[in-house]
């Protein structure tokens, strides 16, 4: 079992900056890959950026690339999303999430959630 707590969303100007986090807990969350997500009203929850525990590789959304990016602190069992050059388009409720195995982007294959946490950008 793995618990996923997800925090650092609020209201910035378009142009700005977030940092959301996401403290991971349980067995052998080290083992999973871990993945962020979001879904803005009316839309379908859509992949935005993910990574191992382990290992270097990332992946993105074309839509996000070259604005987020995505790191990990091993010691804080912590994953971020750091969000540059924020969009009225990036408005949405942000998700981490947690799997089994290798990269995916589809939200079907994440097994375990966090709560969400609200990222609004005005323009």
């Amino acid at each position: 079992q793995v618990q996923l707590v997800e925090s650092g969303g609020g209201l910035v100007q378009a142009g700005g900056s977030l940092r959301l986090s996401c403290a991971a807990s349980g067995r052998a969350f080290s083992t999973y890959f871990m993945g962020w997500f979001r879904q803005a009203p009316g839309k379908e929850r859509e992949f935005v950026a993910a990574r191992g525990w382990s290992g270097t590789n990332t992946y993105y959304a074309d839509s996000v690339k070259g604005r987020f990016a995505i790191s990990r602190d091993n010691a804080k069992n912590t994953v971020y999303l750091q969000m540059n050059s924020l969009r009225p388009e990036d408005t949405a409720v942000y998700y981490c999430a947690a799997k089994l195995g290798g990269y995916s982007r589809y939200y079907n294959e994440y097994e375990y959630w966090g709560q969400g946490t609200q990222v609004t950008v005005s323009s």
